[in-house]
């Protein structure tokens, strides 16, 4: 039995590109279910994309991040692949990254852009995907090129284990660290990225959504890091109890008396409340590992995804689809 594969396209407004992106993914993908999830439109993007032959749902709270979560819950698929409505992204490597799950398996491929015009990133886009990219390799540690990507393809396996608690969008950076954490299989695949089609605009803003993501993301490490988040802090508050102390402990060495008691007793709390959160660092670093755990046990109650071998004219096996990429792989 062939696996099923289901594509989910977030709209907000894109009559001028949904109708091609949804043609093309069925040149793409013929097999597949194509939804496109209305997010609060107030064009003819509910009336172009069915007159493209997609299945319409809606989201009526907005923000990418209330798609995803919506569409994650509603359509249950093999391989399901996530992409923008507004005709940034080649379509034509659907097809290639479908394949590539299978065929790994993998539990999510992204389609790292590549820019093929000056003006596909606006001033200022591509330099805070650079910073934000950075600060999760570093709090996470791994070789992410693009953790912004909203061209993805997800086993069954991530979908269900996935929480999708980001209403905006961050759901990117949600998705990545979601695998990275869990030391999910991911690969990740060059794709063209292009300008917008004329009549189209982009709803991300530079400084807004940057901050958003950014604060999304040391959330997220202070949720999946506390150890570490909660270390820093102790760390500064010991030092702070440090430099407000050492004078009233060279004055009693000197002169047997602790003329400054205020200040002795503020540094002692000081210091107090130092242990007190790097104790409860530690104790929230053993409910993450919990949850940790229990997401994995969520993960692992669904099989690897896989695709049924070709057969040829005598019956034997051909294996897997090839694919037409070196795709960039971690684990």
């Amino acid at each position: 039995m062939e696996p099923t594969i289901a594509c989910v396209v977030p709209c907000h407004n894109e009559e001028a590109a949904v109708g091609k992106v949804v043609r093309d993914l069925r040149a793409a993908l013929p097999e597949a279910d194509i939804y496109v999830y209305d997010n609060a439109s107030t064009d003819r993007t509910v009336e172009v994309a069915r007159e493209a032959g997609a299945i319409v749902r809606q989201e009526p709270r907005k923000g990418k991040g209330n798609v995803i979560r919506r569409a994650f819950a509603d359509v249950d698929a093999d391989a399901l692949l996530i992409i923008d409505g507004d005709d940034t992204y080649d379509v034509s490597r659907a097809r290639d990254m479908v394949d590539l799950l299978f065929e790994g398996p993998y539990d999510q491929v992204v389609g790292a852009r590549r820019e093929t015009a000056s003006a596909a990133y606006r001033a200022g886009h591509a330099a805070g995907t650079k910073l934000l990219t950075g600060a999760v390799r570093s709090l996470f540690g791994n070789d992410v090129t693009d953790m912004l990507s909203g061209y993805r393809v997800f086993s069954r396996r991530f979908v269900k284990s996935f929480p999708a608690l980001a209403r905006q969008f961050e759901t990117e950076t949600e998705m990545t660290i979601h695998a990275l954490h869990l030391r999910l299989p991911t690969t990740e695949v060059a794709v063209d990225y292009r300008v917008r089609p004329v009549g189209s605009e982009s709803k991300l803003r530079t400084y807004r959504d940057g901050w958003r993501i950014l604060r999304v993301i040391l959330d997220l490490a202070r949720r999946e890091r506390p150890s570490l988040v909660h270390t820093v802090v102790a760390g500064l508050l010991a030092l702070a109890s440090v430099v407000l102390g050492i004078p009233v402990i060279a004055e009693f060495v000197r002169t047997g008396t602790v003329p400054r008691i205020p200040t002795a007793i503020v540094a002692a709390a000081i210091m107090t409340i130092a242990a007190l959160v790097l104790l409860v660092g530690y104790i929230l670093e053993s409910l993450m590992h919990m949850r940790q755990e229990q997401s994995r046990l969520v993960h692992l109650a669904y099989p690897a995804p896989a695709r049924s071998p070709r057969l040829t004219g005598n019956g034997t096996s051909t294996g897997p689809v090839p694919v037409r990429n070196t795709p960039r792989t971690f684990h």
